[in-house]
């Protein structure tokens, strides 16, 4: 059995929204081919989301085996403190339907944010990632790099968007 994590950008470039719903998608059924059945998400905004959601999909419709795992930097309220309503909707909503939920801090710090990366990398055999290759301090950078020195394959859609 293989794990998943998962590391992108809070804001996802363009105005590609179905192209990149429709890499990820080809992504995971491959991954779920390959005997992936646990997907670890941080729980952001943006990528982290999509990912999240994109599981809970894929557990509903078409592999009811597959898990979705949050690893949250900081207890949820800390985390969303300055999130729109509808942003802490559906983070709650993921977290109501997420198979396990973890929290790798009692509180919000300043290296929170880089212990749950580290953590998101632990569990993971592949790392799906959206990453720009540009934003180097960044950190989607930070768990790309940890990514690469545990040597776990990387998936990268921004990449897979630009040979498309």
């Amino acid at each position: 059995m293989k794990n998943v994590c998962f590391t992108g950008h809070r804001r996802l470039k363009g105005d590609n929204a179905a192209q990149i719903h429709e890499l990820l998608d080809g992504v995971i059924d491959e991954l779920i081919r390959k005997g992936a059945q646990d997907f670890y998400c941080g729980g952001a905004l943006g990528w982290d989301t999509l990912c999240a959601n994109m599981i809970l999909y894929q557990k509903k419709r078409k592999a009811p085996q597959v898990k979705l795992h949050l690893v949250l930097p900081c207890p949820p309220e800390q985390q969303t403190l300055k999130w729109t309503d509808e942003d802490k909707r559906m983070y709650y909503s993921i977290m109501e339907s997420a198979d396990s939920t973890e929290i790798v801090s009692d509180t919000y710090t300043a290296d929170c944010m880089k212990k749950r990366n580290a953590k998101l990398v632990e569990y993971g055999d592949f790392c799906v990632c959206y990453f720009d290759g540009v934003t180097v301090r960044s950190g989607t950078s930070q768990t790309v790099r940890m990514a690469r020195e545990k040597g776990i394959e990387i998936i990268n859609i921004y990449e897979m968007l630009k040979d498309a």
